[in-house]
């Protein structure tokens, strides 16, 4: 595995591998230690193999064994990591049932209790979180590597088809058969968290229970008129704009974030532009804009209704959602999902699962450009498409 992968990825630190200059040995060293550290060279992340051991928090309540190999996955923009069992078993079932003279003849593969193993394997890992010490099941996957040759045979083989299905099965793994196993490790190495989570096994329900989560559009982006009402809402902890300009005041029972747009026009020269500060809504009001005293009111407006919001603590973003070319004209409705995960305004636009596979997948692979059939993106009515950046 290490040759596989040290072809593509750096090689950051090993204390794996200790020559004794003794004699000509190579040791194996056993330990919590015993691990490898890489770098993708396409976006910086660090991965690490485990030799023989769990990596640090992992543990089983019921199993005293160990499986021989885990990869741990850090991927940018996730919170948790991927780690994935593959586990060398040397016994290979011949494909053969019965014992009378016209046997029936099946594929070649590994002996299922081998398989079963991996169930008990990924089942029974689990990690304590260090704040709740709740246990969490921490395996996303666990494989079987057996010996034989045939790759292109095995792909017809249940326990190779099983992967895509469960994320649990079984590779061919001999010194020239590693085809399938180093494809596998480049498409988990390339998964972006999303793919990542769903390639595990999900109970029941899980799809229904995330759904209003993914979905639900809980995070507003107001746009401001100027730089002096940006330092009023940030030493004053609110936020506010026209009743007007919420076209669908339902949208007022379900906003949990407000977040602040910064126009060229108005900020260009601060050198701070796009979606920089964000905080969580503790309360809202409707009010004539004259209750507002916060800001003084334009001559006019002193009687129109105005959405007061009050903003629990302002948080700043490390790293700001730019411009891109679009802006916000007046409000942009988005979930908490696509905030956190967006890098220009007009990812914020994505809400379809088709839209967002694409965009998922593609950035992954460099910087995403979203095309809208308008300049405000909040104003557009249509995804144009997902595509690379030049």
């Amino acid at each position: 595995m290490h040759d596989l992968l040290s072809r593509k990825y750096e090689l950051l630190t090993q204390n794996m591998i200790r020559v004794d200059r003794r004699g000509l040995f190579v040791t194996l060293d056993k330990t919590q230690k015993a691990k490898m550290v890489y770098r993708n060279p396409a976006n910086g992340e660090v991965f690490t193999l485990y030799y023989n051991t769990l990596p640090k928090g992992d543990h089983s309540e019921t199993l005293g064994q160990q499986p021989d190999n885990v990869l741990t996955l850090k991927k940018n923009e996730a919170a948790v990591e991927y780690k994935y069992i593959f586990d060398a078993k040397y016994r290979l079932n011949p494909g053969y049932e019965g014992t009378s003279y016209f046997r029936n003849y099946k594929m070649p593969g590994p002996e299922e209790d081998d398989i079963n193993t991996m169930h008990r394997y990924r089942d029974a890992i689990v990690y304590t979180d260090a704040h709740s010490r709740e246990l969490e099941r921490s395996m996303f996957g666990a494989y079987v590597l057996f010996p034989y040759h045939d790759e292109e045979r095995f792909q017809e083989h249940k326990f190779y088809k099983s992967i895509e299905l469960i994320n649990v099965g079984a590779f061919p793994f001999l010194p020239n058969s590693t085809k399938l196993m180093e494809a596998f490790l480049d498409e988990i190495i390339m998964d972006s968290p999303e793919k990542a989570y769903e390639r595990s096994t999900r109970p029941r329900g899980t799809k229904s229970y995330y759904q209003n989560k993914m979905s639900g559009k809980n995070v507003m982006v107001g746009s401001l008129r100027e730089k002096v009402q940006l330092d009023l809402a940030l030493k004053h902890g609110f936020y506010h704009m026209p009743l007007e300009n919420i076209s669908d005041h339902k949208l007022l029972t379900q906003l949990e974030y407000v977040a602040l747009y910064q126009s060229r026009s108005q900020f260009l020269s601060t050198g701070e532009t796009g979606i920089h500060w964000y905080g969580k809504v503790v309360d809202w009001k409707v009010m004539r804009r004259k209750e507002i005293t916060e800001r003084p009111y334009r001559r006019g407006t002193e009687d129109k209704l105005y959405v007061k919001f009050t903003v629990e603590k302002w948080m700043k973003r490390d790293k700001p959602i730019v411009s891109g070319g679009r802006g916000i004209y007046t409000v942009l409705y988005t979930s908490k999902y696509m905030f956190d995960r967006a890098a220009e305004i007009a990812e914020l636009k994505l809400e379809t699962e088709e839209d967002l596979v694409q965009w998922r997948e593609q950035r992954r692979l460099g910087t995403v450009k979203v095309d809208l059939n308008h300049e405000q993106v909040d104003l557009a009515s249509k995804v144009l498409g997902v595509r690379l950046k030049e």
